[in-house]
């Protein structure tokens, strides 16, 4: 199977019924990416398809051959870590950090929606050129990755501070 992955080519030979999530994790060696529930649920090992974000957990990595993905290990580049990294620890997005590669991934592809307008089951103005990233639709939108230390407030700061200036 072929990839993109981190903005770099691979190659990988694994069996078809291999998830994406094993094939990151125990095939190329990047463990960055979580695995929580193994069931779609938590979020922890989300993952960005094309911008999108994904349960790697669900996805069979050959679903995603000739895709680029991207993990948490692709997010920082040669300038330092990605604004929304920083932003987690300044606000203390974390505590034990199990579950802060897949927030940051849904993270900078909900901010991709949003920017498209794609609207979440709290947006108010379906017809509005531009979205609010407002307190309740950022939290609808993340409420898909789940963390069990209760970092959300942090979680929700860091977002905010990242991307709601962006979508004012």
């Amino acid at each position: 199977m072929r990839f993109t992955i981190n903005d770099r080519p691979i190659e990988v030979e694994a069996d078809v019924r291999t998830s994406l999530l094993d094939l990151l994790r125990e095939h190329l060696g990047l463990p960055g990416t979580k695995k929580g529930c193994n069931q779609g649920a938590c979020g922890a090992c989300t993952v960005l398809a094309d911008g999108e974000r994904i349960n790697s957990c669900l996805a069979l990595a050959v679903q995603y051959e000739g895709r680029a993905i991207t993990t948490v290990e692709g997010l920082a580049d040669a300038g330092g870590l990605h604004p929304l990294q920083r932003a987690f620890v300044e606000h203390d997005g974390f505590q034990c950090g199990y579950c802060t590669p897949g927030q940051l991934c849904s993270a900078i592809a909900m901010a991709g929606e949003v920017a498209r307008g794609v609207p979440s089951v709290v947006t108010a103005d379906l017809s509005a050129e531009t979205m609010m990233l407002t307190h309740d639709e950022l939290r609808e939108r993340m409420s898909g990755n789940l963390c069990r230390c209760g970092a959300y407030n942090g979680i929700v700061e860091a977002i905010a501070e990242t991307f709601a200036e962006a979508h004012a």
